[in-house]
């Protein structure tokens, strides 16, 4: 681009290719990054290349629209414009299948890329192998073990517990109204009277009495 041109001719290709109407911003926002236009420079082609008539240039209130002129190009047909409406729906058409096709492949990267990798799931094998061994390994060695609880120990043992709790209740109970009666006389708190006797409570071990 010389300076002489001062990117006039470049707005003009750019006009015709897209054939449709740009104000001056449009078109420095257009191409300014790609060509590094300054607004003041577009401005200037643009007034340029509507006094010599190669584009056409619309006033509307203050601001003026630019366009390229449409005599260059060649009439267009009923028919022709048809076909091309025909040929955009089928483009647009095959543009959505696409843009579904790549959705799902997307789905299907993603899925991947979650996958375990065949070396990751080889390894995962092995440790899941080495885990059962070590669970046959622990099954075997508690079925030949010779110290199994049978049936009626286990009831025995469950029968002493009973008794024993009931009678953890029983003395419980007993002390508690033991406790009641010298509280009734005594001048200080039930806190204070505990503390002095130095006897500890069930709550203050936090122990709770299992239920029978």
């Amino acid at each position: 681009m010389s300076k002489k041109d001062n990117g006039a001719s470049l707005i003009l290709a750019y006009l015709n290719e897209k054939n449709r109407p740009y104000s001056v911003q449009d078109v420095f926002c257009n191409l300014q990054k790609q060509h590094g236009f300054g607004k003041t420079a577009v401005v200037k082609a643009m007034e340029l290349l509507a006094l010599e008539g190669k584009i056409k240039e619309k006033t509307y209130g203050k601001q003026k629209i630019y366009f390229a002129d449409q005599a260059q190009f060649k009439d267009v047909s009923e028919a022709d414009l048809k076909a091309m409406d025909s040929q955009i729906s089928e483009l647009a058409a095959e543009a959505q299948s696409v843009t579904q096709s790549c959705k799902q492949l997307d789905a299907e990267l993603k899925e991947l890329n979650s996958s375990l990798t065949t070396e990751e799931m080889t390894s995962e094998i092995q440790e899941l192998k080495a885990e059962c061994s070590g669970y046959r390994t622990r099954l075997e060695k508690i079925k030949s073990a010779t110290n199994h609880v049978t049936p009626e120990e286990k009831e025995k043992v469950y029968k002493e517990r009973t008794v024993y709790v009931k009678e953890w209740k029983k003395r419980k109970r007993l002390a508690s109204d033991m406790m009641n009666s010298i509280l009734e006389g005594y001048p200080k708190s039930k806190k204070e009277f505990l503390d002095e006797v130095g006897v500890e409570t069930d709550e203050d071990c936090k122990v709770v009495v299992p239920s029978t």
